[in-house]
């Protein structure tokens, strides 16, 4: 099995903590180069400095903010005319803010939808010409068990990363006569600080105690317990590698088997 990722350049959006950090880690374990994108330069620095680096690896950052996608795009762009390499597109920004969806003003569906498929879309029109080149490219989407299932007090949410499924299904008909592939990964409830601010969340509407959130969490996944990132990052990785070259516009839930359906 090739999973060999030796002269390729990654591009990861969200790479400083959790989900994002833990693909940047380890596609620089298969061999590739890794440009990180975050707006924390400090944490940008620190995470490149712990990436393995051997057999020629360059790794590098961007500066960026996903509440601006346009100024994003711009920075990509800029760095594109010096760079002129990329293969892969990890696609990752951290979720919107739970509710009801009949509690959910309309300036919160735009915001959201801006983060996620407007930066997702100019990120990918910005590299779809060097992969094109390439004649390789793979661009994997970091969205939420919610496209198969929606989650209950997650309407915004649940409405836009349903969105983000379609383009990407879309644009995968589109590339994959081009050796590009389009894949999404949905993590289930993996242990980051957004699951972790979510539980302190319900802790306290709830009066309960952390453990007692968790633990009936846990119990509604047949893994009975949460994931950790890199378990998720497995799952891109593989996706981003030769070996994957054939799976192209389909959803990989990497959620214990909690999402109800096929």
């Amino acid at each position: 099995m090739d999973l060999n990722l030796r002269n390729k350049r990654a591009l990861v959006c969200g790479s400083t903590q959790g989900i994002g950090r833990a693909i940047a880690v380890e596609l620089a374990q298969l061999g590739a180069s890794i440009t990180l994108i975050s707006r924390n330069e400090e944490k940008l620095q620190q995470v490149a400095g712990e990436l393995d680096t051997q057999q020629g690896q360059q790794h590098d950052y961007i500066i960026a903010d996903f509440s601006d996608p346009y100024d994003l795009n711009i920075q990509v762009q800029a760095y594109l005319k010096e760079q002129r390499e990329v293969h892969i597109l990890v696609n990752n920004t951290g979720g919107p803010a739970g509710g009801p969806i009949t509690e959910a003003i309309s300036d919160e569906f735009v915001s959201a939808f801006n983060q996620h498929l407007i930066a997702n879309h100019l990120l990918a029109k910005a590299v779809i010409p060097y992969m094109k080149d390439a004649k390789y490219g793979r661009i994997i989407n970091v969205i939420s068990t919610s496209v198969k299932q929606p989650l209950q007090g997650l309407g915004v949410s649940n409405t836009i990363r349903g969105a983000v499924a379609s383009w990407a299904k879309t644009m995968a008909n589109e590339l994959g006569q081009f050796g590009i592939t389009v894949n999404n990964v949905l993590p289930g409830a993996t242990r980051t600080g957004r699951l972790e601010s979510i539980i302190e969340n319900k802790a306290k509407k709830t009066d309960k105690a952390v453990d007692a959130i968790e633990e009936s969490m846990m119990a509604e996944i047949p893994a009975r317990r949460f994931a950790e990132p890199e378990e998720v990052a497995a799952a891109a990785a593989f996706l981003a590698t030769p070996a994957a070259a054939y799976i192209n516009g389909i959803n990989v839930p990497v959620d214990g088997g909690r999402t109800g359906c096929l």
